[in-house]
């Protein structure tokens, strides 16, 4: 057993909530502010930066310290809103470098990955992607959520979340050193990584594609090694480009690798030379403002918030992500717990006591902590909420006592103290539109 970690480690989460801005378009800005000064890391000096730093200074971005890191929660030429919308109809350049991208490679890297996860890594597809959850044992609860992209027979991309860094190395190292087959583990700090997003980021892309790629063919879940052609005529160093996201969009996640390549030095030209071609009718500078509000209408989960420690992939909806063979042979940390919880009570399994709901809330935004009552009794608390600029109505996503989530179910919201009317209803909140080959689904 192998490992191998740089040392200069990024951390960051994987979205951020609202800004603080002065017009009535901005989402949750107290809470923005509250987060920011409790997961910055020191002065602003002691910030980290990203490969694009100097291009959001240069281009007006909206600089906040979090997780360590000096990030753009927007720019200076659109709101919130507007750019919430612009990625709706157009498409948006998010930077998400903060992410930690890791390599997993050897011959039980899959039977590594086997033990973590409830998913099956031995049969998935080269070049193709999925979401997945690290677990711990005997709990099931969830150490981190993760996509996971198998790269060749025994090499595997996965990127986890920026926020759990610290963790998540301590728990990938422990358990590395108790597993101890044929496993190499790297992680790829100072790399750059650009989520592209809109009904439009397979048309701008397309246009700078250096390699011969068929976009119509790259289907949600999918991935491909690319060259991207630089506005001086030079091509990018091979970039990976996976089809998806985290907005509910068609879009693609571009990883610039900067453990073999000078990401710091790619990734700013490779994105001038996609905003230079697109032309701004088409393509914007989006950031993590509108990023959270994206995520929420497209009923995706925010860790730390929507998920942590004490929530099994059940409870949280997540049941999806093990597919029937596993469910069957287990052997995957907290099988012990969580294979029960697939089957109710009612036909002899251990079922679960809450579960992941979204809600329509009447009246002001319900934040995170805002309690969920049904005849005057707690049911569940809200954990993400927003102010949906396309649905021009208040989401919010939560937990609640099981028996409790059908659709069309009303409670009570309590918002600044007082009881707002919730509606539950089912999730995503908007209709997704990933790519998969015919009309986006």
């Amino acid at each position: 057993m192998k490992k191998s970690l740089s040392l200069a480690a990024r951390a960051g989460p994987r979205i951020l909530s609202s800004a603080a801005v002065t017009r009535p378009t901005s989402f949750g800005a107290l809470r923005l502010s509250q987060q920011s000064v409790r997961c910055a890391s020191g002065s602003s000096s002691d910030l980290k930066k990203t490969p694009l730093y100097d291009f959001h200074v240069a281009n007006g971005g909206k600089l906040v310290p979090f997780a360590g890191y000096s990030l753009p929660v927007q720019y200076s030429n659109l709101s919130l809103a507007q750019s919430h919308h612009f990625t709706r109809e157009h498409a948006s350049l998010f930077d998400v470098s903060h992410m930690v991208q890791h390599i997993f490679k050897g011959k039980d890297a899959a039977a590594f990955l086997e033990k973590l996860t409830p998913s099956d890594w031995t049969n998935q597809g080269v070049m193709q992607s999925k979401l997945t959850t690290f677990l711990w044992p005997g709990t099931g609860g969830i150490v981190d959520d993760s996509v996971v992209t198998r790269l060749g027979e025994d090499t595997y991309y996965v990127v986890t979340n920026g926020a759990c860094l610290d963790k998540d190395t301590k728990y990938l190292d422990e358990e590395l050193g108790k597993f101890g087959g044929d496993v190499q583990w790297s992680r790829l700090d100072n790399s750059g990584l650009v989520a592209l997003q809109g009904p439009q980021s397979a048309e701008v892309l397309s246009e700078v594609l250096a390699s011969d790629v068929d976009l119509s063919k790259l289907y949600f879940g999918n991935a491909v090694w690319a060259e991207l052609k630089l506005a001086d005529g030079s091509k990018t160093h091979p970039v990976l480009i996976s089809r998806g996201g985290y907005t509910g969009e068609d879009g693609f996640e571009i990883s610039f690798n900067g453990k073999d390549y000078p990401a710091f030095e790619t990734t700013t030209p490779a994105i001038q030379a996609l905003l230079s071609k697109a032309g701004p009718e088409r393509l914007q500078l989006a950031g993590l403002g509108a990023r959270d509000s994206l995520r929420l209408e497209a009923g995706m989960c925010l860790y730390g918030h929507d998920l942590d420690d004490t929530t099994t992939p059940v409870e949280a909806g997540l049941s999806w992500i093990i597919p029937p063979g596993r469910r069957e042979t287990g052997g995957f940390h907290g099988a012990e717990t969580i294979i029960p919880q697939l089957t109710p009570k009612s036909k002899g399994g251990s079922g679960v006591t809450r579960r992941r709901i979204g809600l329509f809330v009447d009246g002001a935004p319900a934040r995170e902590g805002a309690e969920i009552h049904k005849d005057g009794e707690k049911i569940g608390v809200i954990t993400s909420g927003v102010p949906s600029p396309t649905l021009g109505k208040n989401i919010a996503m939560g937990y609640i006592k099981s028996g409790n989530q059908k659709a069309g179910t009303e409670v009570d919201v309590v918002v600044r103290g007082k009881a707002r009317k919730g509606t539950v209803t089912k999730m995503p909140f908007i209709q997704t539109k990933y790519w998969k080959g015919t009309a986006p689904a």
